[in-house]
């Protein structure tokens, strides 16, 4: 056991120092555009820093035009570790280093969380090359963990610990709380409505909880991440500026958006519902989190960490491997395409041009669907659309 531990931490141990070596370019040169496109070692650590006034320790949901655009928790991580720098030498190196440790230990706990959920294909993830390439873009491992682990508490049976996180993962970015949707059927496909009811109140008030002192001392603040969301239009990475890209421009996107993942979010449904044997939330998450993200005005390039242990967990066996490591291969093609693409949008010389871009954004999503195809279609035998009794049972003792 023992070794296998260790053998977890090695590996996780070799993914953090590539993905340094990675950004160490940035380090040594500065974070400035076109410079940082051209060498792929842009990251938002060091931009943020200056950008919300954490050089001078302002409290990041301070502004209505400037606070975080981030929920709580990330935005507590940024401000808290903005202290941990020395005002002497180069400030954003310092940010960007103490920021990378807290993140190489984050990954290193998901890595031996993974091992202990999916013991035979868990190394898949420390593997993974676009992984190595985007553990430093973002603060996106804090949440990782703590959704990662509500899946864990959830399948054992400790439904409290499940929510809890849950809550505690959507206060430090929103993707876990689509992850409440399979839970919720799970509940309904076992007839445990106030298990359902239970799970969604704990969920609510952690939620809540965390980010109540902030609605009520600094409320536009707080509110400017939703804010933005509900007005940023076709952006990068997404479905829609792919489109737009090749002139086909989507109106009113703020309602073709959402209606796009409540139409996929319906299919999953259906799908998971019509299955014989019930799923696990660990078999089923990765399905609503690629339908959320593809459905998304944006997919920036550390959604990977969202996605790849969702799919780990989500392989039926060793065979599903090949569709893997081709949906991996896509998105390592996007993650170098927008980097290229936006060192020529900085006015580099070196890069790739706008449809090219685009190509990447349609290929990746293409092979996130193959991907997603793939295990569907391993899950097929199971799918009997004439399986009636989960309704009928469900609601003979509710009604």
């Amino acid at each position: 056991m023992k070794l296998l531990a260790k053998s977890g931490i090695f590996l996780a141990l070799i993914a953090v120092l590539l993905s340094f070596v990675k950004f160490d370019h940035c380090r040594i040169h500065g974070w400035g555009a076109p410079d940082n496109y051209v060498h792929a070692c842009y990251s938002d650590l060091p931009s943020l820093f200056s950008d919300r006034g954490l050089t001078t320790h302002t409290w990041p949901y301070s502004s209505k035009t400037n606070a975080v655009e981030y929920p709580p928790l990330t935005g507590m991580v940024m401000y808290a570790t903005s202290f941990l720098v020395r005002h002497n030498g180069d400030q954003y190196r310092k940010y960007f280093d103490v920021n990378a440790i807290f993140l190489s230990i984050l990954f290193i706990a998901v890595v031996l969380l993974l091992k202990r959920m999916r013991p035979d294909l868990w190394y898949l993830l420390p593997l993974a090359p676009v992984v190595i390439a985007s553990l430093f873009i973002n603060w996106d491992m804090w949440a990782v963990l703590p959704a990662l682990g509500s899946i864990y508490y959830f399948d054992k049976g400790s439904n409290k610990k499940s929510a809890l996180l849950l809550g505690i993962g959507t206060a430090v970015k929103f993707y876990p709380i689509v992850l409440a949707l399979p839970a919720l059927l799970i509940f309904w496909r076992r007839r445990e409505i106030k298990s359902a009811l239970n799970y969604l109140l704990v969920f609510g008030a952690t939620w809540l909880l965390i980010n109540l002192p902030f609605i009520l001392t600094t409320p536009t603040g707080w509110y400017r991440f939703f804010k933005l969301n509900s007005e940023r239009g076709a952006d990068w990475g997404s479905i829609w500026h792919a489109l737009y890209i090749f002139g086909i421009h989507i109106d009113h996107l703020n309602i073709f958006s959402p209606l796009l993942f409540l139409v996929g979010a319906a299919a999953f449904s259906i799908f998971q519902l019509g299955l014989k044997e019930i799923p696990t939330l660990a078999q089923s998450s990765f399905f609503i989190v690629a339908i959320f993200v593809t459905a998304s005005k944006v997919y920036s390039p550390q959604y990977i960490l969202w996605l790849t242990p969702l799919a780990i967990l989500a392989l039926h066996d060793k065979k599903d491997r090949t569709a893997f490591w081709i949906w991996q291969g896509a998105e390592m093609i996007y993650h170098l395409a927008i980097w290229e693409y936006l060192a020529v949008y900085s006015g580099s010389h070196f890069g790739i041009p706008e449809k090219a871009y685009a190509a990447a954004i349609l290929i990746r999503i293409g092979a996130l669907g193959y991907f997603a195809a793939a295990l569907i279609r391993k899950s097929t035998p199971e799918f009997d659309p004439q399986n009636r009794e989960f309704l009928l049972s469900a609601t003979e003792g509710y009604a």
